[in-house]
């Protein structure tokens, strides 16, 4: 799963919707590779408006990033360090992937297992149904 993905995702039960502690997932026993891949700065200027830079500080830093810049770049870099930092970003976005672990729910706690690189969503009937259905049938 690459880190990119996580800024996109939210606890899965009903029960966290309305909560902001449902976002962002959190790593835990994270197992990271990086796979390189061809520097793609029209997708990285693309997405960067798209993502909630708080979350992808704390994600990053949760895996042992922690060369993120504290605000969010405007993905037109003008200087050498610029260009180097959205290199490092697309590094950090795009080839950095989560190949084992798990990621937590900060409101209820639940986990989602990454096995492969991919996350099981897939949630127990008792989580994923609302409480008036159940209590209908």
């Amino acid at each position: 799963m690459k880190l990119l993905t996580v800024n996109f995702l939210t606890c899965a039960v009903k029960a966290c919707k309305s909560s902001a502690a449902s976002f962002p997932l959190h790593f835990q026993d994270a197992e990271v590779e990086q796979r390189e891949m061809d520097y793609n700065p029209t997708f990285l200027t693309n997405i960067l408006p798209r993502l909630e830079w708080d979350a992808i500080i704390t994600v990053a830093a949760e895996l042992g990033f922690t060369n993120v810049p504290a605000t969010k770049p405007d993905g037109n870099p003008e200087t050498e360090e610029e260009q180097q930092m959205m290199r490092n970003l697309h590094t950090l976005l795009l080839e950095t992937e989560v190949m084992e672990g798990k990621m937590l729910c900060g409101n209820c706690g639940h986990e989602y297992r990454i096995k492969e690189g991919i996350a099981n969503f897939l949630l127990p009937n008792h989580l994923g149904t609302s409480r008036e259905v159940m209590t209908s049938k």
